[in-house]
């Protein structure tokens, strides 16, 4: 498959500084949407992470007619029955800041501690080919909602994952450090796996 551009359906600049770093070897171009010229405002009314970024990335695949990524991710918390999951963004409101959103999940785990405030990162991603297949790979990072919010690297609710192992929060590792053990690092190195196979034409 003759493999030169790829579109990745974001208009985040922090994920696209994670999604070039991984994938810089491919010897791809790598575009935003908005860097391809491409506007689209899909709606993700999927019911599983893999049907969200499989509805994105076909949508924006047939306006482009390119290889088009796209990924959905979010927290899942196991004592709120896996809330916020696949409506992490949308939690308490676009608009809420993550600050207040974050603050949300401390005060609604008062009282808990240890694995009882077990939470993962999910990340599905998923590649809309030109000729109609989709493919898709899942990551996850397990970790525990914390008690404050630490650290300024990352966006969203990396201020308030905790990684036990590490003894620091994810909003506290350097970005090469959370490549490599994100849930969207572990998504798209599959990817990048997959993608090479279609490059030299065993997939």
């Amino acid at each position: 498959m003759n493999l030169k551009k790829i579109i990745f359906a974001t208009g985040n600049e922090g994920k696209m500084r994670e999604v070039r770093m991984i994938l810089e070897d491919l010897g791809v171009e790598i575009l935003s949407m908005k860097e391809a010229g491409i506007e689209a405002d899909v709606e993700e009314n999927g019911k599983t992470f893999e049907e969200n970024a499989a509805i994105k990335a076909r949508a924006v695949m047939e306006l482009c007619g390119e290889t088009v990524l796209a990924d959905d991710s979010g927290l899942e918390v196991d004592a709120l029955n896996k809330e916020p999951g696949i409506y992490s963004a949308r939690y308490m409101g676009y608009d809420t800041s993550y600050h207040v959103k974050n603050q949300s999940l401390i005060d609604r785990l008062e009282g808990m501690t240890g694995e009882e405030r077990s939470a993962r990162f999910v990340c599905v991603i998923a590649a809309a080919l030109p000729d109609g297949r989709v493919i898709t790979t899942r990551g996850t990072m397990e970790g525990q909602i914390g008690y404050e919010e630490r650290g300024t690297n990352g966006f969203g609710y990396d201020p308030v994952f905790y990684l036990p192992e590490h003894g620091c929060y994810s909003g506290e590792l350097p970005l090469e450090v959370k490549n490599e053990l994100s849930h969207r690092g572990k998504a798209l190195r599959q990817m990048k796996e997959q993608l090479k196979r279609l490059k030299e034409g065993t997939a």
